[in-house]
């Protein structure tokens, strides 16, 4: 990718997709497509997007991640989750059939393992889809995989950003509004910026990196470890004016449809050597993810 290439991104209108966006490489033409003009569960759709824009690389961005609606929703999740991403693989291997070099670049969840080991689980651990939501992701993963055997697929979890819902910005709200704030502590994990993700990819790309890799920020965190971290910072900087009680309590005390990994850490070694650097450790994203917050509601 040392000369301009065209990269088609789906689901651009989501976190992931507005960093990629953020983050773009001055020498790369991006096609940003989401639901409403480009239908991934469409293989006519996807086949003329192909066609149409030649891409080097499309970057399937676009994921159903309402964990807990998943369980009441299966087959909408299934559809986005595992059905679009097979489509989209098997047309981009008829793509390659007929001559042309366009790749995939697939982003998947911590949910494909069951969340019960106790140390960070390596791309090649065994797989487990935990809930619809797990599953589902890993269907789409087993599908692009079997059509794709050169595609990139990149593991991530507790996703974050300026832009869109999402667990950062839900804690900010709360705790605004609430007195008190009750937050699981026996779930853990590595909170993510979608930046960190965003800038990976775009360099993975460069080096023409395939099979499956996991990129989070580094560092490992429960919820209440995550939630504390982010009133901290965010008083620190103007964003919240009071401090309010954080109190860790068990998942049991807060049942979900979704049953949730009790430990997500992944084992991201592989994606540094690749990349050549160390990703950043997760409170330093987050303050820098708050700043942008910050600036954003001061222009």
């Amino acid at each position: 990718m040392s000369t301009p290439s065209t990269i088609l991104v789906t689901g651009a209108d989501g976190q992931l997709g507005y960093e990629l966006q953020a983050s773009c490489p001055n020498n790369v033409q991006l096609v940003t497509s989401n639901r409403h003009n480009l239908d991934i569960s469409d293989s006519a759709q996807i086949q003329a997007a192909l066609q149409h824009y030649q891409p080097d690389y499309v970057i399937n961005a676009a994921a159903y991640t309402a964990v807990d609606k998943a369980e009441s929703d299966t087959d909408n999740a299934y559809a986005i989750n595992a059905q679009a991403p097979e489509l989209l693989a098997a047309a981009i291997a008829q793509q390659q059939q007929q001559g042309h070099k366009t790749r995939l670049v697939h982003v998947s969840t911590d949910f494909v393992f069951a969340g019960t080991q106790a140390t960070p689980y390596a791309p090649n651990d065994t797989t487990q889809g935990l809930g619809v939501y797990g599953a589902s992701k890993l269907a789409g993963e087993q599908a692009v995989q079997q059509h794709l055997p050169d595609a990139l697929i990149i593991r991530t979890s507790w996703l974050y950003s300026a832009h869109g819902h999402n667990f950062v910005k839900s804690m900010l709200r709360l705790m605004h509004e609430k007195e008190q704030l009750g937050i699981v502590y026996d779930q853990v994990g590595s909170p993510t910026w979608a930046r960190t993700l965003a800038v990976t990819i775009w360099q993975l790309m460069t080096t023409d990196t395939q099979g499956v890799l996991h990129c989070s920020d580094n560092g490992v965190a429960s919820w209440y470890d995550f939630a504390v971290a982010i009133q901290e910072e965010a008083i620190a900087l103007g964003l919240l004016a009071n401090r309010i009680p954080i109190k860790p309590i068990r998942s049991a005390a807060y049942p979900t449809p979704a049953q949730r990994p009790a430990f997500s850490v992944m084992d991201k070694q592989a994606t540094e050597t690749a990349l050549g650097y160390t990703l950043p450790y997760w409170r330093h994203s987050l303050r820098a993810m708050l700043r942008e917050l910050q600036q954003t509601n001061h222009s």
